[in-house]
């Protein structure tokens, strides 16, 4: 297939067992969120293809495990090369099929997939290093060995850098891995599974199958499977809880966030064109149409600086580029599909009876009549207990509260179910830690946004539980075993 002039093989095909076979699921048709054209036709894995998928791991699970830890780095690391020779090709995948601005996949390429690769594979001889400790009973070794076969359950929104952050480290502590991709991102995984082949892994150590909510559960209630690493919602997680529970199996959930940015009154703001607060707040609360997991989609000010840094912001969000995904100029891109939009509008709806102030944004782009556009919105004069502050949109609407002083900021910014990500933005980085280490999440910036790829993320509560990326991150796919040597 062709995609915007990227030739995408094997769009009918899952790699099972070291080899590329005829998917034999539904027919896909891929769909442009930009003008809702059809793109082309593909073919989905089945429930069938998944179980091929565990046989084959299941096969491989001994021998990768007992692989020396140096060639498994090793591959890793070829295929790292793969994927970075075809960055390029892979941002455009994945501005056809899910909407995602170049610009923005070539910035979460750098900073997010190369960052979390090279670091887990510049650190795995590290965490997985024997430890020798002396007990009342003679030496303990202490060994870090595979947890065994893993299934990972990717998004559509961000699925080559959740390969680094989930399936490498992973594939480092020994374990056969099956990939099941979003059908939103099967052009951009078919790529990626194809530089896998490339870089040569043993058969069934790394398996790609791309297919609706059927294929992911088949995976996840196979016995076979020991471990199930999944980024997604709230229904699936509780999906994944309900068939693993029964067997003990493992479980490591990213899930949503409804993340907070605060902003103290040092901050600086008289920086132009962009002051500096900015310069990190507008990605960090826009990227990828609010389709990020770790969004800081509410941000805190004073009663003091409400309306300087409200216009501030307004003035930010009316700059950016909405548009076609492929231009390089385009911030803003369309929603995944028409449901999410529908959502967006509806949660946009909802906060106007809620008595909510729009500031800008509130419906579709002028001149984008096509797709699935949302101009990036803000409220504000939002109520603390409403549906904004409360629910995760996935979509461009951020909400805009004010706190009296830093510990109602601290509060409001702890007030929900959530605890993935966060921000502080101040003249003062000692303050900003100190706030940032009394917010409750898993990862909290200062003056900046993040998570940073090259060290563990996850969240807390309604988050999920767990950590990957990182070199910390393969730790979480491997079992601590204890040998004790008595005396001879």
């Amino acid at each position: 297939m062709e995609a915007a002039g990227v030739r995408v093989p094997h769009t009918d095909d899952v790699f099972v067992g070291g080899e590329w076979r005829p998917a034999t699921g539904d027919g896909h048709t891929i769909v442009s969120p930009s003008d809702a054209s059809t793109v082309g036709t593909a073919r989905q894995a089945s429930e069938e293809d998944a179980t091929a998928a565990v046989d084959a791991a299941f096969s491989a699970r001994g021998a990768w495990a007992a692989t020396p830890l140096a060639d498994r780095v090793a591959t890793c690391a070829r295929w790292l090369d793969n994927v970075d020779r075809r960055a390029a090709d892979l941002d455009v995948a994945w501005a056809v099929e899910a909407g995602m601005p170049v610009r923005h996949g070539k910035a979460l390429h750098r900073f997010g997939t190369l960052a979390s690769w090279r670091s887990a594979l510049d650190g795995a001889e590290e965490m997985l290093r024997e430890r020798r400790r002396s007990s009342e009973l003679g030496d303990v070794l202490l060994r870090r060995e595979s947890a065994g076969v893993v299934a990972a359950m990717l998004p559509y929104n961000g699925p080559v850098v959740t390969v680094a952050s989930k399936v490498v480290p992973a594939l480092l502590a020994g374990c056969p891995v099956i990939v099941k991709a979003a059908p939103e991102s099967l052009l951009t995984m078919a790529l990626v599974a194809e530089c896998a082949q490339q870089a040569g892994f043993p058969a069934g150590v790394v398996n790609f199958v791309s297919g609706p909510v059927s294929v992911g559960q088949a995976l996840t209630r196979d016995p076979r499977v020991d471990l199930v690493s999944l980024t997604g919602g709230h229904a699936a997680a509780q999906d994944v809880l309900a068939v693993t529970n029964g067997r003990y199996a493992r479980t490591q959930l990213e899930l949503g966030g409804k993340s907070p940015a605060v902003i103290l009154d040092d901050a600086p703001l008289d920086d132009a064109p962009l002051d500096k607060v900015l310069r990190a707040l507008v990605p960090g609360a826009t990227n990828g149409a609010g389709q990020v997991c770790a969004l800081l989609s509410r941000i805190l000010v004073s009663e003091r600086r409400h309306d300087e840094v409200v216009e501030r912001l307004k003035s930010a969000w009316e700059r950016l580029v909405i548009g076609d995904p492929l231009d390089r100029a385009t911030h803003i891109g369309p929603l995944i599909n028409e449901a999410a939009l529908r959502r967006t509008e509806g949660f946009v709806a909802r906060a106007r009876q809620d008595g909510a102030r729009l500031v800008t944004g509130g419906g579709r782009p002028a001149g984008l009549e096509t797709g699935w556009f949302h101009q990036p919105t803000i409220f504000t004069d939002v109520a603390e207990n409403t549906e904004l502050v409360r629910r995760e949109v996935f979509g461009p609407v951020t909400a805009v509260q004010v706190y009296r002083d830093l510990d109602d900021a601290v509060r409001l910014a702890n007030a929900t179910e959530f605890g993935l990500s966060g921000a502080v933005y101040t003249a003062d980085i000692e303050a900003g830690i100190e706030i940032a280490g009394r917010i409750r999440a898993g990862a909290v910036a200062v003056n900046s946004f993040g998570p940073a790829m090259s060290a563990p993320f996850g969240g807390v509560g309604a988050s999920g539980w767990g950590r990957e990326s990182g070199p910390e991150g393969i730790l979480g796919f491997t079992e601590l075993k204890q040998i004790l040597v008595g005396a001879a």
